[in-house]
């Protein structure tokens, strides 16, 4: 069990909550971060790239040139891809990229950061993250607090702090149960609402 700091709306200290989860270096495992991390990022491609191969291009039914007497290197066919217009040889087909992640890689990647954030000082729990929808706002807290760059996470999908952070170049905001391990380590900061922590940590005991 380890104490984290518990702030009020106006961010400032309020209290503390027991986290039912080791926070320690010890517990924090690298390699697997980087293997979760490597399978979101692979998971957010496309993969419909595709060229065509000489079976694929439209034409060359016909001989270009009769095999003998031209002084070229004999050709079968205009959609060789030895020839301008051809077939491509090993080009891009359409795939998947996705990578399997079992579920107890993804929570120890999750508590892993979690534990990664407390020892560098940047995990603040919040009571309740209030905002008046204006981003202006939202920055002016942030900034004043030294919170930037952050990932605002919070219990329940809110649309006004959604809206007000949502223009933010150096924040994002998700409700809790669209928490990334990957958004969590591209930030600095991880800012999440009490409720969003202890719902977090139920799903590592």
């Amino acid at each position: 069990m380890t104490d984290v700091t518990l702030l009020n709306s106006k961010f400032e200290k309020s209290g503390s909550v027991k986290a039912a989860c080791d926070l320690s270096p010890d517990s924090i495992n690298g390699t697997v971060v980087h293997q979760v991390v490597k399978a979101i990022l692979a998971g957010r491609r496309q993969g419909t790239a595709a060229t065509k191969t000489k079976a694929l291009v439209s034409g060359g039914g016909k001989k270009p040139f009769k095999q003998k007497g031209t002084g070229n290197a004999r050709q079968g066919s205009t959609r060789s891809p030895l020839m301008p217009g051809g077939g491509t040889v090993f080009g891009p087909t359409p795939r998947d990229y996705t990578q399997k992640v079992n579920k107890k890689m993804m929570l120890n990647a999750v508590a892993s950061v979690l534990a990664d954030k407390y020892q560098a000082g940047k995990l603040h729990v919040v009571e309740k993250i209030e905002s008046t929808g204006k981003t202006k706002d939202m920055f002016k807290t942030l900034t004043d607090k030294k919170l930037l760059p952050a990932l605002v996470v919070t219990a329940e999908l809110n649309e006004k702090v959604s809206r007000s952070v949502g223009n933010l170049e150096r924040a994002k905001y998700a409700p809790v149960d669209g928490f990334s391990v990957y958004e969590a380590i591209k930030f600095e900061n991880l800012i999440i609402e009490k409720g969003a922590f202890e719902k977090l940590l139920s799903r590592l005991v």
